[in-house]
C-alpha cells in the first residue's frame, strides 16, 4: 500500500489534526530514528543483478552468442514502506499481538498509523499478515538487531540515559518457551506414525497398513494409564507403540528404496521425517539429545530450578540491561542449552556493537553465580558476582545490590512483550523473536521515559511561573525542591 501523497486533501481530514500529539506515541513516532532504520534495511531488500543466461541465436550473419535476463529486474509489485513494515514489527512486541490482531487493530487505531508514517487516515488493513513474517525472515538476526539499535539510540537522544550507563551492564540468562505442546513419549509417538503415513502417502507410496485405528486406541489408553498412575500397563502401551511405528518405518524405507532416484520435494521431506521418527522411536527417558517435538527438533530440556516449574522446553536467552535505568541493550539466543559463563562473551559483544553509537561500551558486567570462572574469556571486562565478595570494594559492593533489577524486566518481557513464548519456526525464528520483544520493552521504556520527562518539564514551568507570580525566590531557588514540597507550598500560599 503505497503512502498517500503530502497535498491538502478536500475531503479527509490530516492525522496530525486528529489525534493528541502530545500522546507518547506521536512524541515518540517523531524522536525515533526513521531515515537512519529506513537506510539500514534498504539492503536487505535491494534488487539483484543477475547475471544472465547465454542463448545462441541465429541471424541473416549466422549463429551468435547472446545473453538473456542479465541486469536488474524491474518485475514484481512494489514493496511496502520500510517505515510502515518496522512500526508494525515494534507495535506488535509493545503490544503482544500476534500477526492477524496487529492488522486488525492498526487499521482502527489512528495514533498507530500516525506512528507508522501515514498522513490520512487509512480505513483498511496496512498489509496482509503473512507479509510481516516475510518481512521479518528477510530481516534476519542483524536486521532485527537494527530495530533494537534504534531504540538504544533514541534513548540516549532524548536525554532519557546517560552514555556513561552503558559502561555497567547486568546480565543474566532465561528460557524462551517453544510454542510445543508438553512431551509425553505416547503422544510423540502416535504424532511420529500419523506424520510419516501422511507424508508417505503424498510421496505416492502405498502401505499396506496403516495403524491408525490401533494408534488412537493406543494413545487414549496411555493417557488413561498415566492419568492413574498404572506405570507397568503404561509400559506396555508404549513398547507396543514403538513396535508399530517401527513396522510403519521399515514398510516405508522398502518402497522408498524402489523409487526412482529423484529429489522430489515430497520425497525429501519424507526421508527427513523418517530421521526424526526414528529418534523418537529409538530415545529413552535417561537418553541426551533428545526429541521434544516433531516439527521443532530444537528444542532443549532446560531446568533453571524452579520449584513451580522444573523444567522447561526452549532455547536459553540471555539479556542484557543498563545497570541503573534497566534499558534492555543485548538480547540473544543460544541453541544447545550452554553453560551460562560461555554465553557472556557473545553477548557482550552484541552490547558493544548496539552501542557504538553512543561513545561507550561495558566495562563492568554485574551477574549471578552462573558466570563464575569466565573471566579469560573477557579480557578488559570486571565481573562482579558475589562469589568474590569480600575482595569487592564498597561501591562494587552496592552495584551488586541491584543485580537482582534484571529479574523483573525478564518479567515484563515474557509477560508484555511476548518472550514467554516462540511461534517462529526454527533456531533463526528463536532469534529474531528474542531480539524483537527486547525492542518492544525499549518502546515501552521510551514512553514511560516521555511521561516522566514531560511532567518533569511541566513541574519545572510551573514552579518558574509561581517564582515570577508570588515572588518567593527564596524557597524556589533552593536545589532540594521536590514536587511534593512544591505542592504543599502552593497550597499553603493558596490558602
Amino acid at each position: 500500500m503505497p503512502e498517500p501523497t503530502d497535498t491538502a486533501d478536500f475531503f479527509r481530514s490530516r492525522l496530525a489534526e486528529m489525534i493528541d500529539l502530545r500522546h507518547p506515541l506521536a512524541v515518540l513516532a517523531s524522536r525515533l530514528p526513521w531515515t537512519q532504520i529506513e537506510a539500514a534495511l534498504a539492503p536487505y531488500f535491494a534488487r539483484r543483478v543477475r547475471a544472465g543466461r547465454v542463448l545462441e541465436h541465429d541471424d541473416l550473419f549466422g549463429p551468435s552468442l547472446q545473453v538473456a535476463g542479465a541486469g536488474v529486474a524491474a518485475a514484481g509489485r512494489p514493496r511496502l514502506p520500510l517505515r510502515l513494515m518496522a512500526s508494525l514489527l515494534y507495535l506488535k512486541h509493545v503490544y503482544k499481538l500476534s500477526d492477524e490482531e496487529l492488522v486488525e487493530r492498526w487499521a482502527e487505531n489512528v495514533q498507530w498509523q500516525f506512528f507508522s508514517g501515514m498522513t490520512f487516515y487509512e480505513p483498511r488493513l496496512p498489509c496482509d499478515a503473512t507479509q510481516i513474517g516475510r518481512f521479518r525472515s528477510i530481516l534476519g538476526e542483524a536486521g532485527v538487531e537494527e530495530l533494537l539499535k534504534a531504540t538504544i539510540d533514541t534513548a540516549v537522544a532524548s536525554k532519557a540515559i546517560k552514555p556513561a550507563e552503558f559502561e555497567r551492564v547486568i546480565v543474566d540468562t532465561t528460557v524462551q518457551e517453544k510454542a510445543i505442546a508438553h512431551p509425553v513419549d505416547s503422544r510423540l509417538l502416535e504424532i511420529a506414525r500419523a506424520k510419516v503415513v501422511a507424508a508417505a502417502k503424498r510421496a505416492g507410496i502405498a502401505l499396506k497398513q496403516t495403524f491408525a485405528k490401533e494408534g488412537k486406541n493406543l494413545r487414549r489408553r496411555a493417557g488413561g494409564y498415566a492419568h492413574a498412575k498404572q506405570f507397568k500397563r503404561l509400559k506396555k502401551v508404549l513398547k507396543r507403540q514403538r513396535t508399530v511405528l517401527g513396522i510403519v518405518l521399515r514398510e516405508v524405507q522398502r518402497k522408498l528404496c524402489k523409487l526412482p532416484a529423484t529429489s522430489v520435494p515430497a520425497v525429501d521431506r519424507l526421508r527427513a521425517l523418517m530421521g526424526r521418527a526414528e529418534r523418537i522411536r529409538t530415545q529413552r527417558p535417561k537418553d541426551k539429545n533428545k526429541l521434544y517435538a516433531l516439527h521443532a527438533p530444537e528444542v532443549e530440556c532446560i531446568g533453571k530450578g524452579k520449584a513451580r516449574r522444573p523444567y522447561e522446553f526452549g532455547v536459553k536467552v540471555s539479556v542484557a540491561v543498563t545497570h541503573k535505568q534497566g534499558l534492555v541493550v543485548g538480547a540473544r539466543s543460544f541453541t544447545g542449552n550452554p553453560y551460562d559463563g560461555h554465553t557472556l562473551a557473545e553477548q557482550l559483544e552484541q552490547v558493544k556493537i548496539l552501542t557504538e553509537d553512543t561513545g561507550a561500551s561495558p566495562k563492568q558486567a554485574v551477574v549471578d553465580l552462573g558466570f563464575r570462572g569466565v573471566d579469560a574469556a573477557n579480557p578488559g571486562i570486571q565481573i562482579i558476582h558475589r562469589g568474590r565478595f569480600k575482595s569487592l570494594t564498597d561501591a562494587q559492593r552496592r552495584w551488586l545490590k541491584r543485580r537482582q533489577a534484571v529479574e523483573p524486566t525478564i518479567g515484563h518481557l515474557k509477560h508484555d512483550n511476548g518472550m514467554d513464548r516462540c511461534w517462529l519456526q526454527g533456531a533463526t525464528g528463536d532469534a529474531l523473536h528474542a531480539v524483537l520483544c527486547a525492542a518492544g520493552y525499549n518502546i515501552r521504556w521510551l514512553l514511560r521515559a516521555i511521561m516522566r520527562l514531560g511532567l518533569k518539564g511541566l513541574l519545572l514551568r510551573l514552579i518558574a511561573l509561581l517564582r515570577t507570580l508570588i515572588g518567593v525566590p527564596h524557597f524556589f531557588a533552593s536545589n532540594e525542591i521536590t514536587p511534593s514540597r512544591a505542592a504543599a507550598r502552593f497550597a499553603t500560599i493558596a490558602k
